[in-house]
This record gives C-alpha cells, structure tokens and sequence, in this order.
C-alpha cells in the first residue's frame, strides 16, 4: 500500500491509499475555499450526563447534489471541474470534513448559564472514500478494495487516536436516503470523539460488571446456539443478536479480542472482506430495494477500557418491508426503549437465505 498525504486549498488533509507504488498523486486543490470553520461548542447535559456538539456551521453543508457525477463533491476531479479530491482517480482517499462536527481550529466557547458547562469541541472528523465509482457502493468492492478501506480505517484509528484530547474513534458508514445521508457517492466518515460515547460507556460498564468476558461469551453463545448466525468463516463471525433493536440488524466479530482495528492482522482483514460484503448483497436481497443502513465500528476508547473491549461492527437497517420504515417514534425517542417489528430469529433465517443463494 502507498500512502500520500497532501493538503486542500483551505489547509485541510486528504490522504490517498493507493495499491500501486507508482500512482501520481501531485496534484493540487484550485478552489478558491472559504477558511475553515470554528470547532463545535460541547455543552453538558446533567440530567443523561452526556456531551452534546453545538455546530451551527453545519446548516450550510452540501445536501443531496441532483447532478450525479456533474456536481458530487467525491468524484474525482476533471478539467473543467475541482472537487475535494484533486487527482483525477483515487482507489481510496480520507480527507478532513469540510463541516466537521469536531476539528482543532477552536473559536470563542462562552459560559451560557444554567448548569451546563460548555467547552470546545476538540477532536477531527474525516470523509473516507471507498471507490471513485459514483454508482458502486460497499457490497460490491472487490475483496482487495475493501482490504484497502480497512488499511486506511486502521491508519486513521492510530493517527487520530494519538491527537491530544481525543477519546474515541468512530468508523462508520451511513447509507441510503432514508437513514439521511447528504451525498450520494460511496463513502463513511470517522469521528475523533473528545469524550468516550455514551453507548460505548453502557458496552463497557456491563462488560466490568460481568463475571467473566462479556464479548467473548455472546459471541461463543451464538456460535453454539446457531439459530441467528448468518454467516461465518475461520475468523470472522455475523449473528443477528438475540435482543437486536432493529428489524434487521447484524453483529460481525473477530474471533479473536482486539481493542480496534489498527490491532487486526492481515488475515484478519482478509477473511472480513467477502463475509462483510455478501452480509451486505444478503441485506439488498431481502425485498429486492436498496436497503438503508448504518455500519457501526465499535473500537475501544483511547485511554479507557481498553482491556474490556472487544472490536466488532453492528450493521443495521430501519427497512421492516418492502415499503415499510422503522421509525423512532415516542417509546424509542423518547423513553430509548425499544420495540423490534420482526422476531430476530425470522431475521436471520431471511439474511441466510439471502447468502445461500
């Protein structure tokens, strides 16, 4: 692999991942760009004890381009038109979000009264472009390609994992009108969180109070049980979980304890590729429509629990039908609990049909 990094017109760096050694990557950014934006104001909740990221600036983001190719900010760029990625092809590229909800460019943070106590949004969020393909998306990279996005996930995990105040590091893809993403081109993001998240901290404090290795146990128990595995190889595992949250929602571990990804090894990553990715195809098979989902990397915090956690990806679509939308209403808004439309036996059985054929 070839790593280049370089740097966008408003200051911003993008770094390429390449397959070849000899892939040219001098080009540059001719956009005259606005200058950055502040970082986000965190503010405290006191009554869920969680941070919450004020970014105004994000209002102003590119909301779904009609154009295809003519006005996606992902492709790469041509003659007659600069995007955020200068060279004229790519395999994979990362680069910093224009509107990121956490960045080191901070701005003025005033007390706003009450209880809540305001600080700087420190940290980074990154784009990562899986494919120059506008109309690919994850399910159909090759084997090799998606090695590559795991190369450039792990690179990250470390770098951003090093940058002072960062507390966790979230990679993450978003996928399909209905889950809301802005730009249609296949791509995910990665947060640098200034706080471990508060979902991270549940895993983890249950994880402390087992008798035992939590992870490591719900994995061997559905591997014994069978009935919601989905599919499996020598190092990898998917399962829909015994209490999943939503309609179709699936689990992939490694059979081996690691605290994130920059911690896998090369077979690893190997063997994550074709599982990963027909789980994906099974997904889209199911009622013959794209399916919108979100795939969740959960890694360890940076300081903090390392030795409990236990690196896997959750996978989920709010697709209950062919023409049927789960949708957060009062019990899970409201209240966070929540209530599965399909028995998550009836889903497994679905996504193993979906991967026999």
């Amino acid at each position: 692999m070839k790593r280049t990094i370089t740097h966008l017109a408003d200051g911003r760096e993008l770094i390429y991942f390449d397959r070849r050694d000899d892939a040219d990557r001098s080009a540059i950014d001719r956009r005259p760009l606005e200058p950055r934006p502040p970082a986000s104001e965190l503010r405290y909740d006191p009554l869920t004890e969680e941070w919450i990221a004020i970014a105004g600036h994000r209002q102003t983001r590119t909301f779904l381009p009609t154009g295809g190719t003519a006005e996606c900010p992902l492709c790469p760029s041509t003659d007659e038109r600069s995007t955020e990625i200068p060279s004229y092809d790519y395999d994979v590229v990362v680069f910093e979000n224009r509107f990121p909800s956490f960045s080191g460019n901070f701005g003025t943070y005033e007390d706003v009264g009450g209880l809540s106590e305001v600080r700087p949004g420190v940290g980074r969020c990154e784009v990562v472009c899986f494919t120059s393909d506008h109309d690919s998306s994850f399910s159909r990279l090759s084997d090799d390609q998606v090695e590559l996005v795991m190369e450039a996930w792990a690179d990250r995990t470390a770098e951003l994992s090093a940058i002072e105040g960062v507390e966790q590091v979230f990679c993450f893809e978003n996928r399909g009108e209905e889950i809301g993403i802005t730009i249609a081109h296949p791509h995910g993001q990665i947060y640098a969180y200034p706080y471990v998240t508060p979902r991270t901290k549940l895993q983890l404090g249950a994880a402390q109070r087992y008798k035992g290795n939590l992870f490591a146990d719900v994995l061997a128990a559905e591997r014994a049980a069978g009935t919601r595995v989905v599919a499996a190889n020598e190092l990898w595992t998917a399962f829909v979980p015994a209490a999943a949250r939503w309609p179709f929602e699936v689990h992939i571990y490694p059979h081996r304890q690691v605290p994130d990804l920059a911690a896998l090894t090369e077979a690893e990553r190997a063997a994550f590729a074709p599982l990963y990715t027909s789980v994906l195809r099974a997904f889209d098979g199911l009622f013959g429509v794209v399916m919108p989902y979100i795939s969740a990397w959960h890694q360890a915090p940076v300081r903090t629990g390392r030795e409990l956690a236990y690196l896997h990806l959750e996978l989920f679509s709010i697709r209950r039908a062919p023409n049927k939308l789960k949708y957060l209403a009062g019990s899970e808004s409201a209240m966070g609990a929540f209530v599965n439309d399909v028995r998550p036996e009836e889903a497994a059985r679905m996504l193993r049909s979906q991967i026999d054929h």
